[in-house]
């Protein structure tokens, strides 16, 4: 169906006057896994009635009407759902998120590129759902999570802080470096993080360079491929790395909470100190 076609549609269902939100039956629908994480976080429960097919997380979200996958969703499925709210995030939804305004749909993107605007997100979207409190309460208990990690590495003198790359897929060999969220995660769970002068947010990193740099831990953020571990000890040098030979390698923790700009994170910050420092 083409977008002229839907827009009749969607005047039909919603009126063009739709623009003032009521805090009862409250329609939302989330297309980011890390979004919907924040919705459900804030109590949200009764009121999302659709999110993407990649929204896997709280076990609740898995009985949501799925819209589609989180780059192409079915936007008649949409429409049919009513919303009085659209969540979106950037970059790859971007031009989607443009077709659902001209739709006459309110459309919100949440889109925090470190944990301070991911906070100040969290503090937006319970503002637009009238959950000021419950925002309130979860940004307090991230922070002091936050804090409290803080302290602990402020008692590990500079010289024995770790140094660790962060492999988030094998081939291309890419990794993260300071200005991504778990770069930020790594910082503050005391982490040197041997990526340090990669430009981007995430980035194909040099073999080679991981030897030299000598990384003390090594932390696999992505769990589908079998024998990860392993196939990373029988690379070319690979033998001779500091996290190889102390068997500091470690595939165990979620990768979406390291990844994903949610309410866990904190899960995974503590995850990487206990990785480090326990």
């Amino acid at each position: 169906m083409d977008m002229k076609k839907l827009f009749l549609i969607a005047i039909l269902i919603f009126g063009l006057n739709q623009c003032v939100l009521s805090a009862e039956n409250l329609r939302i629908i989330s297309l980011a896994p890390s979004t919907t994480e924040i919705l459900f976080a804030l109590g949200l429960d009764k009121e999302i009635v659709g999110v993407s097919e990649f929204c896997n997380y709280p076990p609740q979200a898995l009985t949501k009407e799925k819209v589609g996958t989180f780059s192409q969703p079915n936007i008649e499925k949409i429409l049919s759902l009513k919303p009085d709210i659209i969540f979106c995030t950037g970059l790859e939804q971007a031009s989607l998120a443009e077709n659902l305004k001209k739709l006459k749909l309110k459309v919100i993107i949440s889109d925090p590129s470190n944990i301070n605007s991911l906070l100040a997100s969290i503090t937006e979207i319970g503002k637009l759902t009238k959950r000021e409190k419950q925002a309130a309460a979860l940004v307090s208990d991230m922070k002091k999570s936050i804090e409290e990690i803080k302290v602990l590495v402020s008692r590990i003198p500079k010289e024995k802080r770790q140094k660790v790359f962060i492999e988030i897929w094998p081939n291309p060999l890419t990794t993260a470096g300071p200005r991504s969220f778990i770069g930020e995660l790594l910082e503050i769970a005391g982490a040197n993080n041997i990526a340090y002068d990669l430009k981007s947010a995430y980035g194909v990193f040099s073999p080679e360079l991981v030897i030299k740099r000598d990384p003390d831990c090594i932390i696999l953020a992505y769990m589908n491929e079998a024998n990860s571990v392993n196939n990373l000890k029988t690379r070319a040098g690979w033998s001779e790395i500091s996290a190889v030979k102390n068997n500091r390698l470690y595939s165990d923790i979620n990768p979406d909470i390291l990844l994903r700009p949610g309410p866990r994170i904190t899960e995974g910050l503590k995850e990487i100190y206990k990785k480090l420092y326990e």
